[in-house]
């Protein structure tokens, strides 16, 4: 753990990762609390709509009774197994048992739908989804076995020892939204969370002091829920609470908070703004973080004033996370910035030939830090274009200011939505499904609440006729209900290159230039 009360620049001169040979994320965040303190509050579980304490020692047993379930069906180490569940106790056990085993869990988000589902299950492998009566509907269409929670074992195996992993044995793929092709999944190892673990740290100015209680609105199926936040609550044996929220709700968020004693909190920024506008008070908070996209001096004006703590804006993507970080505890943050690069981590600006440049460039991560994917899920085409050099391209475009990193645009065409990133090319092809629909380009549309908006510009077959709602629900229905296009224009062509690309640049412009939706 960082040292409170050490300065920043001692904190970055004193670090090195501590990567032991034999690594493994079930007894960094459950095995090792369960067989030393099995009593010890891990989450506080509103999943039922009732606060309900699980401790570390029941954590593991509903852990050991998925994964007989899991051995049952035959998993093995290295296969994939599947998690199709909201935040729940379950949901944290299920990714326990398939890491002692050494399969590689693949998180999955309940509001996916078919084509979404389809993509991640079929290009992964996935062999077993754990689930519940709930969303296990959703996978009839796949050929893979299913393990609801209401039909696990009674109990553990008697004499199951769990797999011998280290840091580098693959872990967790998570799929991350690009702007070309399907969703690409970033294989990580063992060391993901120790990785994770000094940005957390420091994005909640030294989590782990007496009394603390942490809880996020974000879904745990993506890596600022399970990594930023589940994960490393329970590896510093800090109670995470489980809540699920089918859309972020102020009244209900605010009761939540009372009621649970929470005291340390990962808002996307979506939800700050939401409280904002609803002129939301929380006091009791001592630790509030954001990442996605940067805040900017009024909102974190705000924070201070309603909050009563400074908000820790943090850095980095589904590759290679908590990179860079505010903490209120260390240094004035510093509007419009990322934040400060967390103990660790060489994060650097670069030019075209790999070298640091005091002008605008390519935001970019030395290799060597334990966050960073292994690569691309099968795709070593992709992971080499990843790289320059040494150097892991975020895809962001910035400029350094006195050790900070300030935030220009993003050099690719990823669409940033209520906390969400939303790869625009896997909702072209969902809607080029449509028998109506000639060809598409999708953008995101600058929005005041979620930042963008998923607009959608459509050019219709000859004689063809179909309503914008229509179009709509087609997406929801396939992928997920919080990429559909929320705009959609019908256009006679788009803008398009030589070699038949649609120009998004061009369409970008033209969303900005329309106004607010």
């Amino acid at each position: 753990m960082l040292r409170p009360g050490a300065s920043y620049d001692a904190l970055c001169a004193g670090f090195a990762w501590d990567l032991p040979g034999d690594l493994n994320l079930a007894h960094q965040v459950c095995d090792g609390w369960a067989a030393t303190d099995p009593e010890r509050l891990a989450i506080l579980d509103y999943s039922t709509h009732r606060r309900r304490p699980v401790s570390y020692g029941a954590l593991y047993a509903l852990s050991r009774r998925v994964e007989a379930g899991l051995i049952a069906r035959g998993v093995l180490k290295g296969d994939r197994v599947g998690v199709l569940l909201a935040q729940s106790p379950l949901c944290a056990a299920a990714h326990i048992a398939a890491w002692r085993i050494g399969a590689i869990s693949v998180p999955l988000f309940t509001l996916f739908r078919e084509e979404a589902l389809r993509s991640r299950i079929t290009d992964s492998g996935v062999m077993v989804v754990v689930s519940d009566e709930e969303h296990a509907p959703l996978l009839r269409p796949f050929d893979c076995a299913v393990l609801r929670g209401e039909d696990l074992p009674a109990a553990a195996l008697a004499s199951q020892a769990g797999a011998v992993t280290g840091p580098e044995d693959p872990a967790v793929l998570i799929y991350t939204s690009g702007t070309t092709g399907a969703p690409k999944g970033a294989l990580h190892g063992h060391r993901i969370l120790t990785g994770h673990l000094p940005g957390v740290e420091m994005s909640h100015d030294f989590l782990g002091q007496p009394g603390d209680m942490l809880w996020t609105p974000a879904d745990w199926a993506w890596i600022g829920g399970l990594f930023d936040v589940l994960m490393p609550g329970l590896a510093l044996g800090v109670p995470v609470v489980a809540a699920r929220m089918r859309r972020f709700d102020v009244e209900e968020c605010l009761g939540l908070i009372e009621d649970a004693g929470v005291r340390n909190v990962f808002f996307p920024p979506t939800a700050l703004r939401m409280l904002k506008a609803e002129d939301a008070a929380l006091p009791g908070l001592r630790s509030v973080a954001s990442g996605g996209e940067p805040l900017g001096a009024e909102m974190l004006a705000w924070g201070r004033r309603a909050l009563g703590v400074t908000i820790n804006e943090f850095y980095g993507q589904t590759e290679c996370n908590m990179v860079a970080s505010s903490c209120a505890a260390l240094f004035s943050p510093k509007p419009g910035c990322l934040g400060r690069a967390v103990p660790g981590f060489d994060v650097a600006v670069i030019d075209a030939a790999g070298q640091g440049t005091a002008e605008e460039g390519d935001i970019a991560v030395r290799r060597g830090c334990a966050s960073m994917m292994l690569g691309y899920w099968r795709n070593e085409t992709a992971t080499a274009a990843k790289f320059r050099g040494d150097w892991l391209l975020t895809g962001d475009r910035g400029v350094t200011e006195d050790g900070y990193v300030r935030f220009v645009g993003r050099e690719d065409d990823v669409i940033t939505s209520a906390g969400y990133r939303i790869g625009p090319a896997e909702i072209e092809d969902c809607l080029l499904t449509h028998p109506a629909v000639a060809t598409v380009g999708v953008v995101g549309k600058p929005d005041a609440l979620r930042t963008e908006i998923v607009k959608a510009y459509v050019v219709l077959k000859p004689e063809a006729r179909v309503t914008s709602e229509a179009l709509q629900d087609w997406v929801k229905d396939r992928l997920a209900s919080h990429s559909y296009p929320r705009e959609i224009s019908f256009v006679d062509a788009l803008p398009m290159t030589v070699t038949g690309k649609v120009i998004r640049k061009a369409l970008k412009a033209r969303a900005a230039a329309e106004g607010g939706a």
